[in-house]
């Protein structure tokens, strides 16, 4: 129950982080000095980098982008007009994470100028009307309430978040504008949530839930799959192996459930792993054991210290294995529980 409460935390942030502070942090690739002052030409992505000063000598950046370049690198269709996708986001948030160096006053008055250099009708005030609408969405997102009647255990409470910040975004922009804008992001809190309803699911086997984690993240684009497959997958089988194991479930169990969720080849690894793992535990535990015998004995310190050194010796081969076992032996002799991987 801890390793799913923590599992539920830990999807919370994710949630919460994107749907909140995610907002206040740029993107990766947010950056650099201003470039040049022509007009997009149509149909093209062009970074707008127009002059990087406003006509009254300051500075469009805050001190802490003053190495980076201004990304703004939106996209035109071929009749000039704003074509509406993340590159549109990232040129907003650009401006926005300024704040606590500028004001919001400040900042949306050098947002002004700068798309006034840098693009011309009818962008222009496509981008300048979108972007007071983010603003004030901005604003208002940071008015959203939690569900009070919801227990944070439950995954409908990070259901009822994801769908108040979904009907909150269609008070301001259209489904086209919210599909440029947060369509990626989506596709990720969608996901999460729906990792959490499966792992939620009591009607599921662990089997039954490897299979259906499985198939979600088979339907992600490939991009995310490289960047999630590490972290959820590993996840996913730490805490289906924990439940099958805290119900007293079978090895046979354990493997249908890894091959549903990584495949026979991964299965096949993992089970070499918790071979090793359990022949070092063996022989750590074994190694303790004879370590107590001799420390109690009536030999002297430096007798015992030689023998446990050879004892040392005889069980642990190579450096790296006696620096592990002394941590082992530090916790063991502390009384505390021996950090073995499960």
């Amino acid at each position: 129950m801890q390793k799913y409460k923590l599992w539920i935390i830990a999807a919370a942030a994710i949630l919460i982080i994107g749907a909140f502070i995610f907002w206040l942090a740029p993107n990766d690739g947010q950056a650099s000095s201003v470039k040049n002052t022509a007009q997009p030409e149509a149909g093209s992505s062009h970074a707008a980098q127009a002059g990087a000063q406003s006509s009254s000598g300051l500075p469009y950046y805050s001190p802490s982008q003053q190495d980076t370049e201004i990304n703004c690198q939106m996209k035109l269709d071929s009749s000039g007009r704003l074509i509406v996708n993340e590159q549109t986001r990232n040129c907003f948030e650009y401006f926005i994470t300024q704040y606590g160096e500028k004001s919001i006053d400040q900042i949306k008055k050098d947002f002004k100028g700068y798309i006034s250099q840098s693009y011309k009708e009818p962008a222009l005030s496509q981008i300048l009307d979108l972007w007071n609408r983010y603003m004030d969405y901005r604003e208002r997102l940071g008015t959203l309430q939690a569900p009070a009647n919801i227990s944070q255990d439950d995954p409908q409470y990070y259901r009822s978040i994801y769908n108040s910040t979904q009907n909150m975004r269609k008070q301001f922009f259209s489904d086209y504008e919210i599909e440029g804008l947060f369509g990626t992001e989506n596709i990720y809190h969608e996901y999460t949530l729906k990792r959490m309803d499966v792992i939620n699911d009591k009607k599921l086997s662990e089997t039954e839930k490897a299979q259906k984690l499985k198939a979600l993240f088979d339907e992600l684009p490939e991009d995310w799959k490289e960047n999630l497959e590490q972290l959820n997958k590993l996840e996913d089988l730490r805490k289906l192996t924990a439940d099958i194991k805290a119900r007293g479930g079978s090895a046979e169990e354990i493997h249908q459930m890894r091959t549903n969720l990584v495949g026979p080849e991964a299965t096949q690894r993992l089970e070499t792993l918790d071979t090793q793992r359990a022949d070092w535990k063996n022989n750590v535990n074994s190694y303790l054991t004879e370590r107590d015998s001799i420390m109690k004995s009536g030999m002297s310190d430096d007798a015992k210290q030689k023998a446990v050194q050879q004892l040392r010796n005889q069980n642990f081969q190579s450096k790296e294995d006696q620096l592990r076992v002394s941590t082992f032996e530090t916790v063991h002799d502390q009384g505390g529980k021996l950090p073995y991987s499960e």
